[in-house]
């Protein structure tokens, strides 16, 4: 069975997307077997993999909806080894539709079990909010990985995420852990990036990754060419920094994997 990885914030443009697609880029470069599920509506993680959106056919709306496998939904990208199941906007209203299903919140975990086995990983794109996508995220997913802005406000929204999180551990998903916090949007000319990042390392401890994600414009541009930053500047320092920060991500799945 593959290790499923929700990436989560309640906030949004905070690098959810961008530390997807690229821990899956750099994953799928390390031979491992990689499904990304975009759940956000605005559909960013389908559009930095290059996804025309008037070209897709089904998408993670129809296997929540039960209208389609994962195997129907999945497109492959060019890099090897990196699939994907595209959003669609129809997801900004599933959470009217998922209400009078039986088990709503399992609907996700009920139908990757079925269907997508033949991977290593799957890491899901979720919206920012906690809605009922989410919740589904959340309960079909081993572990939950947190991008964190560093910004003033950052911790405030992070603290409830993590109740969320406890919550779902509580009634749903037993067995959902915290991977881990990752640093984004880092600037060290600005001391409120080094004060936020102080806060966060003092809260959360050893969950938070020794690598921090820095303000880049490589990794603002890359989306508009529909490549992770992977592939569009492999040698800038966000890409850099992505490389380092899978190389943790793996080394803790296998702490993880033998707790």
């Amino acid at each position: 069975m593959p290790r499923i990885l929700a990436i989560a914030n309640r906030k949004g443009g905070v690098g959810k997307t961008t530390t997807t697609v690229n821990v899956a880029t750099a994953m799928a470069a390390a031979g491992k077997k990689v499904l990304v599920i975009d759940l956000d509506p605005q559909g960013n993680a389908s559009t930095s993999m290059g996804i025309n959106k008037k070209g897709r056919m089904s998408s993670s709306y129809d296997v929540l909806l039960g209208d389609k496998k994962i195997t129907d939904a999945v497109v492959w990208t060019e890099i090897p080894n990196f699939s994907l199941v595209p959003s669609s906007p129809d997801l900004a209203g599933a959470e009217v539709e998922l209400v009078d299903i039986p088990n709503r919140e399992f609907v996700l975990k009920k139908a990757l079990s079925k269907d997508a086995v033949n991977y290593d990983y799957i890491l899901i794109d979720c919206p920012p909010s906690l809605s009922l996508v989410t919740i589904n995220a959340l309960v079909a997913a081993d572990a939950v990985i947190v991008p964190l802005q560093c910004e003033f406000l950052a911790l405030e929204g992070v603290t409830d995420l993590i109740r969320n999180i406890n919550l779902i551990k509580k009634n749903f998903n037993p067995k959902l852990a915290l991977h881990g916090v990752v640093l984004t949007m880092y600037d060290k000319r600005n001391n409120l990036s080094q004060m936020v990042e102080d806060d966060v390392r003092n809260f959360f401890g050893k969950k938070v990754y020794n690598t921090v994600i820095p303000r880049n414009v490589r990794i603002s541009e890359a989306p508009s060419h529909g490549k992770p930053v992977l592939l569009y500047d492999f040698r800038c320092p966000g890409s850099q920094a992505y490389i380092s920060l899978t190389g943790e991500v793996l080394k803790r799945e296998k702490e993880l994997i033998a707790c």
